[in-house]
């Protein structure tokens, strides 16, 4: 009887702590959110209304995002960043996660575009994104089709950029979603079996 609690116990325990975190994360995520703007909601307002201060930080990301795509706002956005990089510390902490946050942009020409699988002798099978396509010349100089393939170590902002001929490149039928979940995971979320196109397809 014990040994039977025991096991359904561990079964809940496993279940219940993940949802048990992402909600206490996602409860926290939107109580900053609302407490960024609740004090200017309250003055408008002359109360305090729950979850209004979300709504109006998520309007004001939107006028920031119509703000940022226009040629001024860009232009002024831009030289405020440049003049916050001169900040060592804020330095330090704003260039990595930008470029973690824009890796995932899909307006962003250098960002994870694919995941990607290449065989290693040494290392066995490798898997990583595809963050650029380039040429480098042969050795009788013409231009050959290669793959700039970042692989991840510790963590996704920590990682090696390994050149690749595109030709010894596999893509698998992973989203980069699917696999930024693999690394987080360390692995554990792999699906059972794995589709990947042909290296002499991916080459075309």
């Amino acid at each position: 009887m014990w040994s039977y609690l025991r096991r359904r116990f561990v079964a809940g325990f496993f279940v219940t702590v993940p949802l048990a975190l992402s909600l206490a994360a996602l409860v926290w995520i939107f109580g900053v959110a609302d407490a960024l703007t609740s004090p200017l909601v309250e003055r408008v307002f002359g109360q305090r209304v729950p979850g209004l201060g979300i709504a109006a930080t998520a309007a004001g990301i939107l006028l920031v995002g119509f703000f940022a795509a226009n040629v001024v706002g860009r232009r002024l956005l831009q030289r405020g960043e440049h003049y916050l990089m001169l900040v060592p510390l804020f330095r330090s902490i704003y260039a990595p996660v930008k470029q973690l946050v824009w890796a995932f942009n899909p307006q962003n020409d250098s960002g994870f575009k694919r995941v990607v699988l290449v065989e290693e002798p040494q290392r066995g099978m490798v898997l990583g994104f595809l963050t650029r396509e380039l040429t480098v010349p042969d050795d009788a100089g013409r231009p050959e089709a290669w793959v700039a393939v970042y692989v991840p170590t510790n963590h996704l902002y920590l990682g090696d950029v390994l050149l690749y001929r595109r030709a010894r490149v596999r893509f698998p039928d992973l989203s980069v979603e699917d696999g930024v979940r693999i690394f987080l995971t360390g692995g554990m979320a792999l699906p059972e079996a794995i589709v990947a196109t042909p290296r002499d397809d991916a080459a075309q």
